[in-house]
């Protein structure tokens, strides 16, 4: 048994949807996130800015004593990952992209769609990752910046979201014909209404999802797990937008936590 929380953290607030899957898979589990909401996105910034910013990040969260840390954020898993473990290699570092290539290959995937950040996108990680388990694998990858920021903003249902997601998403489906569709970024579940309505034939991926099942069986293996921890979930975020406050409110809803502003020096 462990008791420490688990750290997680995200260019802002897209990150919560993984915090809400380890919730509802880990209920005994408490959380350190953070989220950088003074500098999203990350999806538009070199790889060395990514690099600086998470290591800021995680040297906070460790100052913390987490006993996992989780990259809810496909941008710095694709960048950042090794350079974390790196720095931390006595501290499980999980990123989302490994656990989610895997589960598409386990379930015979064989014409996929990725949708992600230009950082992720530009990387190639999932296509590199995917055709490294199964070199048949056909994957598709389009970039979507403008989702990231609407999302921050609030912008998540209505007329807005969905004609941005349509702008993105109906020449890509249209010409490239796949079944099944990664959710790149970890904001990206918060539209996943707008997909499941606008492509109802296509299988979503979520990558906030597929990481906390990883967790587990890590957790698990180790003795790691939480019970009965009297420790409250913490966010912090570098911004404190009325948007992360609902919506950290609109998630988390009936549980005990506490917000509070931290910036990070540059």
């Amino acid at each position: 048994m462990d008791n420490r929380p688990i750290g997680f953290f995200d260019s802002g607030l897209g990150g919560l949807t993984s915090v809400q899957e380890l919730h509802r898979l880990l209920p005994e589990e408490k959380v350190i996130y953070y989220g950088d909401t003074a500098r999203t996105p990350y999806g538009s910034k070199s790889p060395e800015t990514i690099r600086r910013f998470a290591t800021q990040i995680v040297d906070y969260l460790v100052s913390k004593n987490p006993k996992m840390i989780i990259i809810a954020c496909n941008t710095v898993t694709s960048w950042a990952l090794d350079s974390l473990r790196d720095r931390y290699p006595d501290i499980p570092i999980l990123g989302v992209i490994r656990p989610t290539v895997r589960k598409v290959v386990e379930d015979g995937c064989k014409k996929v769609g990725v949708i992600a950040t230009k950082a992720t996108i530009g990387s190639d990680v999932y296509g590199k990752s995917l055709k490294a388990l199964d070199p048949d694998i056909e994957v598709h990858s389009l970039a979507c910046p403008a989702i990231v920021p609407l999302v921050e903003e609030g912008f998540i249902d209505g007329e807005i979201m969905e004609l941005t997601v349509r702008h993105y998403m109906d020449d890509f489906v249209r010409t490239n014909q796949f079944d099944d569709l990664i959710l790149g970024c970890t904001h990206y579940p918060l539209i996943a209404g707008h997909l499941n309505k606008l492509y109802p034939g296509i299988r979503l991926y979520n990558s906030s999802a597929e990481v906390i099942h990883e967790a587990k069986d890590i957790l698990t293996a180790r003795d790691m797990l939480a019970s009965g921890s009297e420790l409250t979930d913490r966010y912090y975020a570098s911004d404190l937008s009325d948007n992360f406050i609902s919506m950290t409110d609109l998630l988390f809803s009936g549980t005990d936590f506490k917000i509070k502003f931290v910036k990070l020096e540059d």
